[in-house]
């Protein structure tokens, strides 16, 4: 049995500028510079998808991978492999994450320094992949994100730091494993959650609008105004533990009454709170004016569930059904 490497771009494929823009490296050429790879004792299956910045991909562009992954496992791949550019992991890991049918390990990766650079990461970071994606240890524990050797779960994961190769981190649980000497080692084992039923079309995905508003100091929401008449759902990054100016509570409940408003905290870790605190736009305040509890989900992750719930048709009850499940 193989394993399926599924190539997108990013760092870990730039080689350079040309006169035309950038040069890519292809899967092969990858694979090529990666030391022990060929000692995994399985060969490496590569398809060429895109050789684009992570900053150009999308909702639709990641199911068409997730399908053709899951061909390449009914064809006997062992696992999965991606790679691409880490702007935008944490959320393409976490769409994955929530619509990978399969017990088979579904890895993405990437790379924090291209290889024209001294010190480049990214064969150290596919080869890792690669002994996740071929670890049974690694089954039945959804889309996982490995870097810098540790073994991330995509819910909690988030890209830390604009330049460190140690940027990919996971604030509210720590790394579920590590590589060791090149054995992979799970040291816990959540559970899988409940992934969104259904397939989402790429029409039904280009009509769910789904903005995401980060509350700032003195913020007077104007920027909220009319957009129940052209979004379709709304993410707040609140402060802290879900909170915001006391002026907000009421625009953010008539919202609410139209579209789905998710609660979310702005701070990067740890959950919003239910019934701490009581003052007018406090967290209880409103959950109490209908908007939707996003438990240890950040705001990224946050907007991701919510599209993919609307554009496969959910109800409300159903969304919030979805969003328990990050309490």
């Amino acid at each position: 049995m193989s394993v399926a490497l599924f190539t997108l771009g990013g760092t870990i494929a730039m080689a350079g500028h040309t006169a035309d823009g950038v040069r890519r490296l292809t899967g092969a050429d990858l694979t090529a510079a990666v030391p022990g790879l060929a000692d995994l004792g399985r060969p490496i299956d590569v398809q060429d998808v895109e050789a684009v910045s992570s900053a150009n991909l999308t909702l639709a562009k990641m199911l068409d991978v997730v399908d053709a992954a899951s061909k390449a496992i009914s064809n006997g791949a062992t696992g999965i492999v991606v790679t691409q550019g880490t702007d935008t992991l944490e959320e393409t890991a976490f769409v994955v994450d929530q619509v990978w049918p399969h017990s088979h390990p579904f890895v993405l990766t990437g790379a924090m320094r291209n290889p024209t650079l001294a010190g480049h990461d990214g064969p150290a970071n596919l080869l890792a992949a690669a002994r996740v994606a071929c670890s049974p240890a690694a089954r039945d524990l959804g889309a996982l994100v490995v870097l810098n050797d540790e073994i991330h779960a995509a819910r909690w994961v988030r890209k830390t730091h604009s330049t460190s190769t140690a940027t990919f981190a996971s604030p509210n649980t720590g790394p579920i494993g590590q590589v060791v000497e090149g054995q992979v080692r799970i040291l816990t084992r959540p559970a899988r959650q409940d992934g969104v039923p259904g397939r989402a079309e790429p029409a039904d995905l280009d009509a769910t609008r789904v903005a995401l508003y980060t509350v700032t100091l003195d913020d007077d929401g104007l920027l909220l105004d009319g957009l129940a008449d052209t979004h379709q759902g709304l993410v707040v990054a609140g402060y802290g533990v879900g909170h915001v100016p006391s002026a907000l509570a009421p625009v953010l409940g008539e919202l609410a009454e139209r579209i789905p408003v998710v609660l979310t905290s702005r701070t990067g870790g740890g959950s919003v709170l239910r019934h701490t605190y009581k003052s007018v736009g406090a967290e209880s305040d409103l959950l109490g004016r209908g908007l939707i509890d996003g438990g240890f989900l950040d705001p990224y992750k946050a907007r991701v569930l919510l599209r993919l719930l609307l554009a496969t048709g959910e109800g409300h009850d159903d969304i919030i059904a979805a969003f328990a499940q990050h309490h």
